[in-house]
């Protein structure tokens, strides 16, 4: 059981569950504001073209059995504004760790091999001569 205790506690350490919980707990209460706007700014506005508050809109299938379908157009604006604003962030969000790595640029590593002029093969970069043809290789600027 210990071992179990002391497993469930190094889970709930590790820094990714602390930001899946954080995440989870911010975008729950951001969720709240984006129904918000959706039903108290969105929905009157378009209700002034309609005539009336989306989440007014229903249908009336047999006495007192209705269709919301009203709620249901106010729950996708609810998705696609949250969509968009998510969309938003990772755009931002991306193009600036592009940025970053941008700026971060490795330099190309320096040659560790040259070709023997003579017979076109790859040698180590400090060889003198050639252990494929044996020339005697001259002294460049690569190899001082």
């Amino acid at each position: 059981m210990k071992k179990f205790i002391k497993e469930f506690r190094e889970f709930i350490n590790r820094g990714n569950v602390m930001d899946m919980a954080v995440g989870i707990i911010i975008g729950g209460a951001f969720t709240s504001i984006v129904s918000s706007l959706v039903d108290d700014i969105i929905n009157p506005i378009l209700g002034l073209f309609g005539g009336m508050n989306f989440d007014q809109l229903k249908w009336n299938i047999l006495g007192e059995v209705t269709l919301n379908y009203g709620k249901f157009i106010s729950a996708v604006l609810n998705f696609l504004i949250m969509a968009l604003v998510i969309f938003t962030i990772m755009r931002v969000m991306n193009s600036a760790a592009e940025k970053l790595n941008h700026n971060k640029e490795e330099k190309p590593a320096a040659p560790t091999t040259k070709k023997c002029p003579y017979c076109k093969t790859e040698i180590a970069i400090d060889a003198t001569r050639c252990p494929h043809c044996t020339s005697v290789l001259e002294e460049t600027k690569e190899t001082k």
